[in-house]
């Protein structure tokens, strides 16, 4: 999009508790000198209402075959708000990110990370309530009735009736 100069700004999310966005893609968006902003992931849903986006897209780290997508979490979270806003969502990875052997995305198994991620800083100390229970799971899926389209090397793969992929065939 950058190359073919139809990119006008892109927006990278900073991803809790890592900074995931604010690391890699921050880096690579600022390398390549595409007009970038750093949001934190929570503001993401406020900025699609507010207008001024054309699209969202985001990478995928397993691709089912009816194109349900696992990727970092919070991906399930901007499909949801960019359905609402009515901005198309797009999934953009390798054809080798898809896994055939799944049907669906609920044979996907998501990695739950450590509490401590949440309640502890980087350096041990206890950020938070002592007792307060902890969910932290690293991926969610997001369904493909929210995908507009998925990306891959060999084009643009759209959902055939019903919403579904069959990136099988």
């Amino acid at each position: 999009l950058h190359v073919r100069r139809v990119l006008e700004q892109a927006y990278c999310t900073e991803t809790r508790p890592y900074g995931q966005g604010a690391r890699l893609t921050a880096y690579e968006l600022v390398e390549e000198n595409i007009p970038a902003t750093l949001i934190a992931d929570s503001a993401a849903a406020a900025l699609m209402v507010a207008g001024g986006l054309d699209a969202v897209v985001v990478g995928a780290d397993r691709i089912a075959n009816n194109g349900d997508t696992a990727n970092k979490i919070g991906t399930l979270s901007l499909a949801i708000a960019a359905r609402h806003a009515g901005v198309p969502f797009f999934v953009a990875a390798p054809v080798t990110t898809v896994d055939f052997s799944l049907p669906d995305g609920s044979g996907i198994v998501i990695e739950e990370r450590s509490g401590e991620e949440l309640t502890h800083h980087r350096d041990g100390t206890r950020a938070v309530a002592e007792g307060i229970g902890t969910w932290n799971p690293a991926f969610c899926v997001a369904p493909a009735a929210l995908i507009a389209g998925i990306v891959t090397e060999l084009g643009v793969l759209r959902a055939g009736e019903g919403g579904q992929y069959d990136l099988a065939a």
